[in-house]
């Protein structure tokens, strides 16, 4: 979760919602990324999505289901499907997501009837620490810090 808060918090100067992820497998980061959305005018540019495309395509398979996610951020409904498809097998979270968290907050994607995949999930893994990250982007944001 360490290298998932600093990706966190290296992001903001790029005017990106601070939020990083890091894929493990093993004892192994395979790969580490931060939200990019604005950079890469792309709206799909979640840490968490640019972590499951790299790995996919280090490991050559769709299946990422000998890997762990480290997400600062409870993952977007988006996140959460994309991270079922990949069949990820744990999920570690550090912040909850009132508005948009898609795994415990909001919706609950994985406990639904539909769901084909459930993987372990782990919530507010040192929380505070990266709420007060994203608090503290959007309260510069409001008195305009960030254009």
């Amino acid at each position: 979760m360490e290298e998932a808060l600093l990706l966190a918090r290296k992001c903001i100067h790029l005017d990106e919602v601070p939020v990083g992820a890091v894929v493990v497998r093993g004892n192994k980061i395979i790969s580490s990324q931060h939200n990019l959305v604005r950079s890469l005018i792309d709206p799909t540019a979640h840490a968490e999505i640019l972590c499951i495309r790299e790995v996919a395509q280090i490991l050559c398979t769709n299946y990422l289901n000998e890997c762990d996610m480290y997400i600062t951020l409870e993952p977007c409904a988006m996140c959460a499907q994309a991270l079922a498809w990949a069949k990820i097998k744990r999920i570690y979270f550090a912040a909850y997501d009132k508005k948009f968290g898609a795994i415990n907050s909001r919706l609950d994607i994985f406990n639904k009837h539909s769901a084909n995949y459930k993987p372990e999930i782990y919530g507010g893994i040192r929380e505070e620490e990266a709420s007060k990250i994203l608090q503290n982007f959007f309260s510069k944001k409001r008195v305009g810090i960030f254009k």
